[in-house]
């Protein structure tokens, strides 16, 4: 789990295209330096517009990377059946994996519900929690290198919303939510101990109506209330934001 004391920076673009560009760019960057480093690397991938958006771009752009030396896993999915546009694992593949020499066996996706456990989504999130167990026993130090994350207009991350029993699990690293207040209801998710498992982590934001949980939350919110408050990476917490979602920030 991170130190909260960990670096935090805060990133400002003009704009959403801006601040796009300008992550994805970065993303190839510390997964290269990652693989330069270690071998390899590890990376969580997240969903939504801005999330999908800068996967085109690395596609576009994809500097240096070893894809034959990079795992991939999901910071959260839709419990849906296999295949469904609306499963973040399938719109990744879309915009980006199924366009780059990738191993198949090192993208990590979280069960459909159509697949081996049916319709049960605590047995999913346990399963995925067993690839996460066994990843971490053959990897040394931090169990990822970045976590990318998005942000909803009330702080939620992930599948982790306001004062829910996911967003204050304290240890299992994955969970299953069947009462998530954005549609679908039922879906897998990592935890705040599995965002805070990871080297650093990135809050990509858009948006004004995001502004104040931004700024709640890097002002150190109590995560129950505003779940990106509680979003630390171990070496490092950045804050990717466009003018609008940056608004309620002091200026630097």
């Amino acid at each position: 789990m991170s130190d909260v004391n960990a670096q935090q920076e805060i990133r400002r673009f003009a704009d959403t295209d801006a601040l796009v560009r300008a992550t994805a760019d970065r993303f190839v960057d510390a997964v290269v330096a990652a693989q330069q480093a270690r071998g390899s690397a590890a990376v969580v991938l997240t969903g939504g517009g801005t999330g999908i958006a800068l996967l085109e771009h690395v596609r576009e752009n994809p500097g240096a990377i070893d894809w034959a030396a990079l795992d991939v896993f999901f910071g959260d999915e839709r419990f849906l059946p296999a295949g469904d546009p609306e499963r973040n694992e399938v719109q990744a593949h879309q915009a980006l994996l199924d366009h780059v020499p990738v191993d198949p066996a090192r993208v990590h996706v979280m069960a459909a519900s159509d697949g081996a456990y049916g319709s049960d989504p605590v047995t999913a999130a346990a399963a995925y929690a067993e690839v996460l167990d066994a990843f971490a026993a053959d990897r040394e130090g931090p169990l990822f290198d970045v976590h990318l994350l998005g942000m909803g207009g009330e702080g939620h991350i992930n599948s982790l919303f306001p004062d829910t029993d996911a967003v204050r699990e304290p240890e299992q690293l994955v969970v299953a939510v069947t009462d998530s207040p954005k549609p679908p209801s039922v879906r897998v998710t990592l935890t705040l101990p599995a965002v805070q498992s990871a080297r650093e982590v990135w809050l990509i934001v858009s948006g004004e109506a995001k502004a104040d949980a931004v700024a709640a939350a890097v002002d150190g919110a109590a995560p129950e209330e505003i779940p990106s408050a509680g979003a630390r990476g171990i070496e490092r917490t950045v804050w990717l934001l466009d003018e609008a979602a940056a608004s309620r920030l002091p200026q630097a």
